[in-house]
């Protein structure tokens, strides 16, 4: 089991900060929608750490700290009117587009904060433990089985009801081509990839780029307005 360093933020301070943003954005706002979710998602991971269901709760803990700490970093830039890292620049975009859906908005924003934070959340983690990816692969693994299991809810929750039918044909076939399962993947090879390549600064620099921007093309296409 890893021997973890004290974490810089505690769960609870994350989510009362989530909290804080439902409360003061218009529940239309995409970036409302996305933090709805979001925010269901650490509520259950705090739950599941507090019943002991993580084997290494302090691993848990600082993963998901880390890893919420970049989705609030990407919120404070914009909101300071600094650029976000690429891949959130599409739903802060497209956040009050009518054309987009609330469907839409939550699944780029899993896609920004799974496709490029979780990657490096994890190499956060090993950094903050001094640990190795492997040493907390459980935990990983954990959270995102529970993502994954929340995904088929949220397209539930957010799919446009038969009356409207002549948005939901395009919107199936649009988020049909996204994949939660293969972004978490993805993302744990990303992860690995850039642990790697610690000792190499400039080649980690430009893979996290090349990462980001990969990421934000991806979440730019998911936002694709539809019409009415």
């Amino acid at each position: 089991m890893v021997q973890c360093e004290q974490f810089t933020t505690p769960v609870d301070a994350v989510i009362s900060r989530m909290r804080a943003l439902d409360s003061d954005l218009p529940a239309r706002d995409g970036l409302a929608v996305f933090n709805r979710v979001y925010l269901a998602v650490t509520e259950a991971v705090d739950r599941r750490i507090d019943s002991g269901r993580f084997p290494d709760a302090r691993a848990a803990i600082t993963l998901d700290v880390r890893f919420a700490e970049r989705y609030l970093a990407a919120v404070d830039a914009a909101a300071d009117e600094r650029r976000p890292p690429a891949c959130w620049r599409p739903l802060f975009q497209f956040r009050h587009h009518p054309g987009v859906r609330p469907l839409q908005f939550a699944l780029a924003g899993i896609n920004a904060h799974i496709g490029h934070d979780l990657a490096l959340a994890v190499v956060d983690t090993c950094r903050t433990l001094g640990c190795e990816p492997a040493d907390v692969e459980d935990e990983f693994d954990r959270v995102g089985d529970l993502l994954v299991s929340l995904e088929e809810r949220i397209r539930e929750d957010l799919m446009p009801g038969p009356d409207v039918l002549q948005i939901a044909d395009p919107l199936t076939h649009l988020l049909g081509a996204w994949s939660l399962e293969r972004a978490r993947d993805a993302t744990w090879t990303a992860a690995r990839a850039l642990w790697a390549l610690r000792r190499l600064p400039d080649v980690a620099e430009e893979f996290t780029d090349r990462l980001d921007a990969a990421v934000g093309l991806a979440g730019r296409m998911l936002l694709t307005p539809l019409p009415d």
